[in-house]
């Protein structure tokens, strides 16, 4: 008889804790991502960006792991892509946009010399895919915001990857750039590809996601938006802040 097999989570969290110093900012977080586009939502300080990092092991944790596709970062790292939020980029570094999309591409490379032709076209096809392909010369700080913003978008594109972690990437953008990237994440995603994005508007959760992870410390509610998305996980994750919840029912994001 032959065993039935499960394919593995692309992002599984287990009892991970992570502290600053004596303050304590997640708790044990058991959870499992399933493939899709998931948002992480959250008041502020709830750990949302500090989830992120942490299971990508750029900040230490007390306790628990991270397990991406079954197997942990460094066996499986060329199929995780991770975009930061934009105050953590120096804009005045003199690099153009290619130059920061042909970055994500260098494990590709030889670590000497010049960019492959086809490291650089791959570079400007990531471009193409989120409109910018027309300022691939133009350095990152001449850029507005919303286009900064997309270029790093791309950078995380070009390293083809399985998974996706983004911390806000709707962030400091315009309507028009929100609507240009959430249609590349449907693109992505549509391709068989998952992405975990850290975001702060709830009234377009329901819209734009088809998982939610509500956090505050801890894991408070997650799973389909239909079902975990709910007036009652919201208020118990922003601690019963009426001004919140009657926002999104006002801006059509909860019925």
């Amino acid at each position: 008889m032959s065993q039935s097999t499960t394919t593995p989570a692309p992002l599984a969290i287990t009892h991970l804790t992570v502290a600053y110093g004596d303050k304590t900012v997640l708790w044990d977080i058991t959870w499992q991502a399933v493939p899709g586009l998931t948002a992480i939502v959250g008041p502020n300080g709830a750990g949302k960006s500090t989830l992120l990092r942490a299971a990508l092991g750029l900040i230490p944790s007390i306790a628990g792991e991270a397990r991406f596709f079954g197997r942990s970062l460094d066996e499986v790292r060329n199929r995780v892509g991770y975009l930061p939020q934009r105050a953590s980029v120096d804009w005045d570094f003199p690099a153009t946009a290619l130059d920061v999309v042909c970055m994500s591409r260098y494990p590709r490379m030889r670590w000497w010399g010049r960019v492959p032709k086809a490291e650089r076209e791959a570079a400007r096809g990531a471009l193409d895919q989120v409109g910018l392909a027309d300022l691939a010369d133009r350095q990152i700080g001449r850029l507005s915001g919303g286009q900064q913003q997309r270029v790093f978008l791309a950078r995380a594109l070009a390293q083809d990857a399985d998974l996706y972690l983004m911390d806000e990437p709707f962030a400091a953008v315009d309507a028009a750039t929100e609507q240009a990237i959430i249609a590349v994440l449907r693109r992505v995603v549509a391709t068989g590809r998952s992405v975990i994005a850290v975001h702060h508007d709830l009234s377009t959760v329901p819209s734009y996601f088809d998982q939610v992870l509500l956090l505050n410390g801890r894991a408070v509610a997650a799973g389909a938006v239909k079902s975990a998305f709910t007036p009652d996980a919201i208020a118990r994750a922003y601690g019963g802040r009426l001004n919140v919840l009657e926002q999104a029912v006002a801006e059509g994001g909860l019925q």
